[in-house]
């Protein structure tokens, strides 16, 4: 009996530890697109650096998904609105064409819900920042996003604030990629670098 409880111990500490162990992973290698798919004919492109969404002639919805599905995960990344920065970070979702179906975390001009969670052709709004909380964006400048998905639950910062903390019982059963999104509209331009991803 006392054997089997020491290697029963045994095993739960070998199995913390490698769960330390788990690094964070990029997934923006700062040269090309690798990795990544580009649904619709909205630019997408690399530059000093940098990935780059830009609004194209048909100034229509337009998505870069990762090749990798991705279900309980801690995201880190900046971004930069150079103009109308209109965008979104989407989760466990999947695309036809250019319809997506899954949730964004929000990445929008000020004081229009950067941080909050949307449901894309579902329930629209599912929660939004504080309005005193809005203010934690840095128009023209490098901004931190971190999200966390883990089961149901969903939470977000901007630059190390909490914006929102989201427990649904749909998003816990969904799986799927990770995606950038360009608004429809056109005049969007936003910068994004340092993608570090931890997968839970």
């Amino acid at each position: 009996m006392k054997k089997g409880f020491l290697f029963l111990m045994f095993c739960t500490v070998l199995m913390a530890a490698n769960a330390q162990k788990k690094k964070a992973a990029s997934l923006f290698n700062g040269k090309d697109l690798t990795g990544w798919k580009i649904h619709g004919t909205e630019k997408w492109y690399v530059d000093k650096g940098e990935l780059v969404c830009e609004s194209g002639p048909d100034k229509k919805y337009g998505y870069l998904s990762t090749d990798k599905s991705y279900k309980n995960f801690d995201l880190t990344l900046q971004f930069k609105q150079e103009a109308n920065g209109n965008s979104g970070v989407f989760f466990r979702s999947d695309i036809e064409g250019v319809k997506i179906s899954g949730w964004q975390v929000e990445v929008a001009p000020l004081n229009h819900n950067t941080g909050g969670i949307y449901e894309s052709y579902g329930r629209g709004w599912i929660i939004k920042p504080k309005p005193e909380d809005e203010k934690i964006l840095k128009e023209g400048q490098w901004n931190t996003m971190r999200i966390k998905v883990v089961g149901d639950e969903v939470t977000t910062w901007l630059n190390g604030h909490q914006m929102v903390y989201l427990k649904d019982e749909k998003i816990g059963k969904a799986n799927g990629f990770i995606a950038l999104q360009i608004h429809d509209g056109g005049g969007i331009k936003v910068r994004w670098k340092n993608f570090k991803i931890k997968e839970l």
